[in-house]
């Protein structure tokens, strides 16, 4: 009975800890969330309704700030430069990186080193991506320089410093860094599709690029939604890429909704309304991710 009674306690005791111990783990995890990320949230709503400019201030306004926003001339061209941005980022990102997997299913040789080679660019921060291209795109000590030093003495490449073309600089330089991202989401993709599908559409005579077309890309329907999902979220929140490339410039040229809210937030001693236009970003991207863990919920809810 002794034993028994012995092997019980050990029996609730091993219980009690592996139900005990996963909390425990990820109790401090979840604190410093509720704390420093979701109160922080509502903290900088509760500003933008109020007049905060160098101190915060906690008496209620209403929408004096948001006004503001909306009335602001370089809010207008932050939000232009987003979605120029956004659109051409998320286009050639999903465009090349769809070639590049395709590129990659072909099983060629060296595929392991050419992976290794178009995934690179994502392993290095976006800090570093800026700095690396505004060297490249530099005048007067990249591409322009290279091209005069071999005697193109009419070759001009200006963006960086050309208020009307600086934003797709950065576009450029997001497509290098993410396109070899998109391109494994799409790889992996292509890898999950059953072969004797291709197979069966080859003994029918389909040739290879219709193939793609018609049975492949649509296939890849869920990847795409993916890719869409998280280049958007990049996108809307790019800040230490521009920051490093143009620094919003030439004067605020190349301003996004990130840097406008840095700017007036933390240099301008505008709090408020850099906690309004926070809080307009923080609803775009709540407008991309809830239908993405919609449709993500609905998918596991019907397997």
């Amino acid at each position: 009975m002794i034993f028994q009674g012995s092997g019980n306690l050990r029996n609730q005791i091993s219980y009690m800890s592996d139900r005990l111990l996963p909390k425990l783990v990820l109790a401090p995890t979840f604190v410093s969330t509720i704390v420093f990320v979701y109160s922080f949230i509502l903290w900088t709503a509760w500003i933008s309704f109020t007049k905060s400019r160098m101190l915060p201030r906690y008496e209620f306004e209403g929408l004096v700030q948001y006004i503001k926003l909306f009335a602001n001339d370089r809010w207008w061209v932050a939000s232009k430069n987003l979605f120029i941005f956004g659109f051409l980022f998320i286009i050639i990102c999903i465009i090349l990186g769809l070639l590049l997997a395709i590129f990659l299913d072909q099983k060629i040789r060296m595929e392991g080193t050419l992976r290794t080679i178009f995934l690179y660019p994502m392993a290095l921060s976006f800090i570093v991506t800026g700095t690396i291209w505004k060297w490249i795109l530099n005048p007067s000590l990249g591409v322009e320089r290279l091209m005069h030093d071999m005697g193109f003495s009419s070759f001009h490449f200006d963006w960086l410093v050309n208020s009307d073309m600086s934003i797709y600089t950065v576009v450029i330089a997001g497509v290098w860094q993410s396109t070899g991202f998109v391109m494994a989401l799409f790889l992996a993709g292509l890898r999950g599709i059953d072969d004797s599908i291709i197979k069966a559409a080859q003994i029918d005579g389909a040739s290879l690029s219709r193939i793609y077309i018609k049975i492949i890309i649509p296939s890849l329907r869920p990847v795409f939604f993916s890719a869409l999902m998280i280049l958007s979220h990049i996108a809307i929140k790019s800040f230490d890429l521009i920051v490093a490339l143009t620094g919003g410039g030439p004067g605020y040229s190349s301003d996004v909704p990130a840097t406008f809210m840095y700017s007036f937030a933390f240099t301008r001693g505008q709090l408020g309304l850099g906690a309004a236009s926070s809080m307009v970003m923080f609803g775009a991207v709540l407008a991309i991710i809830i239908p993405y863990l919609y449709s993500e919920l609905r998918s596991r809810g019907n397997e």
